[in-house]
C-alpha cells in the first residue's frame, strides 16, 4: 500500500524535528520523500509544478519507418522516457527494424534504469543494433557529448514544453551542444511541466506568518522549474526570496546538481548544499544530511 507523502498543510503542531521542504513534481516525489525519511528527517511535500505526458507528439515520430531516419534518442529526464514509452506501446511493434546501423538511446544516471529490456524490445527485436549510453556525469551538457560526433545524423530529443512559467535555458543549451557535435536535433515536446498555480506556495507563507510558527531546517530543488515555480508563488503573497530568508534565517538551500544550482542562483537564490553525485536523489540527500548533522539537526 502506498505510503501518503506529507505536505504542508498536513503538517501538526505537535511535530518536533524541523522539516525538509522539497518541491518536486508528483511523479518524483515518493522517490525523494522515503531518502529524506531513511535519514531520519522530516520530509514536507510543496510541489510547484507539475510534469504530464504528452506522447501523442511523439507518435508521428516513432511510426514505423518513421524512427529509421534517426540515429538515437537522448533521453534528458526520466518524463521523457514515460512519454517515449507510451507513444510505443500505441503503435505496430517493433519500431526499428532487426537489421542496420547501431541505435543509441542516452540517458542520465538512474533514468537510465527504465530503458531494460522490455523497452528496447518495443524498439527492435535486435538487441544488439541497440546501444544504452549513460554518461558518466549526470548533466544533459555530458549527454550531448559522451554521443560524440553526429556527422549530419539525427537525434531525437524528446524535451518538456514549459507551461505558466520561463523556458530555462537548460534545454536550449542542450540542444545547442548536440549541434555543437555535429548532430542534427530534432526538438519533441513530449511532455509538459506545468507551474501549479497561485496557491503553490500558500502553506509556507501561513507557517511563515505563525506567530511561533513552524521552523524549517531546509527546502530541496530539483529542478530550476521548481526554483521559479516557488518564487512565482511567494509573490502572490507579497513575499519574495528575501522574506523566506528573513523568516528563517538558517534555512538550508539544497540543489539536485550544478544545473539546478546554476538556475537557483540565476533567479536570486543562493543555494548552501550542491549534491557532487547528481545520478539519482540520493547525492542530494545525501549531501544535505551531511549539513544538517552539522548544524545540530539530528
Amino acid at each position: 500500500m502506498a505510503v501518503p507523502i506529507p505536505t504542508l498543510t498536513a503538517l501538526s503542531s505537535t511535530t518536533v524535528k524541523p522539516a525538509v521542504i522539497f518541491t518536486t513534481p508528483p511523479n518524483y516525489a515518493a522517490r525523494l520523500s522515503d531518502l529524506l525519511a531513511l535519514k531520519g528527517h522530516n520530509p514536507l511535500w510543496c510541489p510547484t509544478i507539475t510534469t504530464s505526458p504528452t506522447p501523442q507528439s511523439l507518435i508521428p515520430h516513432l511510426s514505423p519507418p518513421s524512427l529509421s531516419h534517426f540515429s538515437a534518442v537522448a533521453f534528458p529526464s526520466r518524463a521523457s522516457i514515460a512519454s517515449f514509452s507510451l507513444a510505443a506501446a500505441s503503435l505496430p511493434k517493433p519500431l526499428l527494424p532487426s537489421q542496420g546501423p547501431t541505435f543509441t538511446l542516452a540517458a542520465l544516471g538512474k533514468d537510465s534504469e527504465l530503458i531494460d529490456t522490455p523497452f528496447i524490445s518495443q524498439i527492435c527485436s535486435n538487441s544488439q543494433r541497440v546501444k544504452l549510453l549513460v554518461p558518466p556525469t549526470a548533466t544533459p551538457n555530458s549527454l550531448a557529448l559522451s554521443l560524440g560526433e553526429g556527422y549530419g545524423r539525427k537525434v531525437l530529443c524528446p524535451v518538456p514544453k514549459v507551461v505558466g512559467l520561463n523556458e530555462p535555458p537548460v534545454v536550449p543549451n542542450f540542444l545547442d551542444d548536440l549541434k555543437s557535435g555535429g548532430w542534427f536535433p530534432v526538438r519533441i515536446d513530449a511532455y509538459e511541466t506545468r507551474w501549479l498555480g497561485p496557491d503553490c506556495a500558500m502553506a509556507v507563507v501561513k507557517k511563515g506568518e505563525e506567530k511561533g510558527g513552524e521552523v524549517y531546517a531546509a527546502i530541496v530543488f530539483t529542478s530550476s522549474g521548481e526554483v521559479e515555480g516557488f518564487l512565482k508563488g511567494l509573490k502572490e503573497f507579497g513575499w519574495d526570496w528575501g522574506t523566506v530568508r528573513r523568516r528563517w534565517p538558517g534555512l538550508v538551500v539544497a540543489a539536485h546538481g550544478p544545473v539546478t544550482a546554476a538556475g537557483a542562483e540565476r533567479l536570486g537564490v543562493d543555494v548552501d548544499v550542491v549534491s557532487s553525485d547528481f545520478g539519482s536523489f540520493q547525492g542530494v540527500v545525501d549531501a544535505l544530511d551531511v549539513r544538517l548533522r552539522a548544524l545540530g539537526h539530528e
